[in-house]
């Protein structure tokens, strides 16, 4: 019986690569690298693929797609039958056995593992996204704990400097410490007169730039309005019962915090074995620093003046703390 068709013995790189659904330049890379070996090539000088070239090949594109690194294809498909150089001296060009062996088996539980933080990213980043969609605004970004703390304020009631305030606080001290932090501006809120306070001492503290020497009697004047202006706050927070809210924060935190650590320590480690750095906005944590670490990297652009008027109302605050 003659046949109608009568398929090549050897294909060029170009009919390699479209069936492979690959590119020549991609194919050319797996030989550098070698992770193909290179075929005979043919009068012309160019390359010819063979029946066991074809099936390496779409060995290495079905475990590429399956998201396994080339370094380790290289090592999956050589790993029974030695080096490439005696697989084609024994009349097999590398299939190798992809099915067996302790390599593929090692290389197969490392990209599980990662499959598996990706997986534990993408949740967080949809997550996030879907709470920034729900809040309508940035604040979505921020922890979970820190804007459960505005849900009974209207919309709009939060500044967008706040806002930037709760988010640097967050990174330096972590979810709680911007949680409670949230009290002063749930305060300012709700109380117009605190809010015009604020604002006016914020201004006199901004008027103290670079012109304005150290020993200039504005200076303690500003740190006096801004001593009082804190008693004040703390005064109404207190009153006005968000201190217990605060107490009941760090109850929940504690009890939410020993429930979730073992399984944010698993994910830590599967990401660290995968290389993981830093996570992004939607991840749950960034790389570790002390406070006093990321104090030291976060700028502000403060006079002198303004230092000292800071450290003079802190010494206030100091004098009116109760002893011991």
């Amino acid at each position: 019986m003659h046949l109608s068709f009568v398929p090549p013995r050897r294909v060029k790189i170009g009919d390699a690569a479209a069936f492979a659904g690959t590119t020549p330049r991609a194919i050319r890379h797996y030989h550098a690298i070698g992770l193909l070996p290179e075929p005979e090539r043919g009068g012309d000088g160019r390359r010819r693929y063979g029946h066991q070239d074809m099936i390496r090949l779409l060995w290495i594109r079905r475990m590429a797609g399956a998201g396994i690194a080339l370094d380790d294809i290289r090592d999956a498909l050589t790993a029974d039958t030695g080096s490439v150089g005696d697989d084609r001296e024994h009349g097999d060009s590398g299939g190798g056995d992809v099915d067996g062996g302790d390599g593929i088996a090692l290389i197969l539980g490392r990209l599980e593992n990662s499959l598996a933080a990706q997986e534990a990213v993408l949740r967080r980043q949809r997550t996030a996204v879907q709470r920034m969609r729900a809040e309508g605004s940035r604040m979505g970004l921020l922890s979970d704990v820190v804007t459960d703390r505005f849900k009974s304020l209207p919309d709009g009631s939060l500044r967008q400097g706040e806002l930037d305030t709760l988010l640097v606080t967050e990174r330096i001290f972590g979810p709680l410490g911007a949680a409670v932090q949230a009290t002063r501006f749930i305060a300012l809120a709700t109380r117009p007169a605190l809010r015009e306070e604020s604002d006016r001492v914020d201004a006199a503290e901004e008027a103290l730039d670079d012109t304005v020497a150290v020993d200039d009697p504005r200076v303690a004047r500003v740190a006096a309005e801004r001593h009082a202006f804190e008693g004040a706050l703390d005064a109404f927070i207190e009153e006005s019962g968000l201190a217990g809210d605060d107490d009941a924060l760090f109850e929940a935190w504690d009890a939410r915090d020993s429930a979730t650590t073992d399984q944010e320590e698993d994910e830590e480690e599967e990401e660290d074995d995968d290389g993981g750095g830093d996570r992004g906005s939607g991840g749950r944590r960034a790389r570790t620093m002390s406070a006093f670490e990321a104090v030291g990297r976060m700028p502000y652009d403060f006079s002198p003046a303004r230092l000292r008027c800071m450290e003079l109302a802190e010494q206030l605050a100091a004098q009116d703390a109760p002893t011991a």
